[in-house]
């Protein structure tokens, strides 16, 4: 598990947390962590004034790494990956500076948990977004898929483990940019350095007040959902359907 921060040169004011956990950016437990830590430590330096959340390799995120919590007789994985995820998601939503999320390739489960506690997504033209929750024997994330498409159309995808295109979510408003995968950390580092060029003080104020004026508390709002996931694995449901999943890899 790899969590790197750079300053790119040229971008004053911007930092770069990038997850690099092949072979597709499934998080164990601690990578959750790991990540809120980078994310949480990236936003408390004074002189940051934006921070670009990012992924090497073949994808953003793939969400849970299921391996794992296969591999727990208990449910110490599960309990785990639950509050990993949520300080991962809260310490970008809490990020005391704007978070631009670099999206490329598949952007699944808790890659949306991710993304939709972003203040911003700039993303590739081959990047997809989506939550196979249901089948994966969990609950989850729909909290921030909400942020990123309508009402009816979240539960469609939400019931279905359907994705959708960047291209979609650029229509919905909630993609800035929709660039060619070479492009991708150019256009995220462009909008990134528009807005690390304000006050930072004043930035700073601003994202504490655009948190404060949400009509959803997304914090409460996913812990709320992952109790139903709890329950899912407590009725022997999660399990029956998690081992469905992903046998042949």
């Amino acid at each position: 598990m790899s969590v790197s921060t750079t300053s790119p040169a040229g971008a004053d004011g911007v930092r770069v947390v990038t997850v690099d956990h092949p072979p597709v950016n499934a998080l164990p437990v601690s990578g959750w962590y790991e990540l809120a830590d980078a994310v949480r430590s990236a936003g408390r330096e004074p002189g940051t004034r934006c921070v670009v959340l990012a992924a090497a390799g073949r994808g953003f995120n793939a969400g849970v790494d299921i391996k794992e919590l296969r591999r727990d007789p208990g449910h110490d994985a599960l309990i785990g990956a639950n509050r990993g995820c949520a300080e991962a998601f809260s310490a970008v939503y809490a990020c005391e500076v704007p978070v631009v999320a670099a999206v490329h390739g598949f952007c699944l489960g808790g890659g949306v948990g991710l993304v939709g506690n972003a203040d911003a997504i700039v993303a590739s033209e081959d990047a997809v977004f989506g939550l196979p929750e249901l089948d994966r024997g969990a609950l989850g994330a729909a909290t921030h898929l909400a942020r990123l498409v309508p009402q009816h159309l979240m539960r469609t995808l939400y019931y279905t483990s359907r994705t959708v295109t960047a291209a979609e979510l650029l229509s919905h408003g909630s993609v800035w940019r929709v660039v060619p995968a070479p492009e991708l950390m150019g256009a995220a580092l462009e909008l990134a350095n528009e807005i690390a060029a304000k006050d930072g003080h004043l930035l700073r104020l601003a994202k504490a007040a655009l948190n404060g004026i949400d009509p959803v508390d997304v914090r409460r709002s996913y812990r709320f959902e992952q109790g139903f996931t709890f329950e899912a694995n407590l009725a022997g449901t999660a399990a029956r359907v998690r081992d469905t999943f992903g046998k042949e890899a």
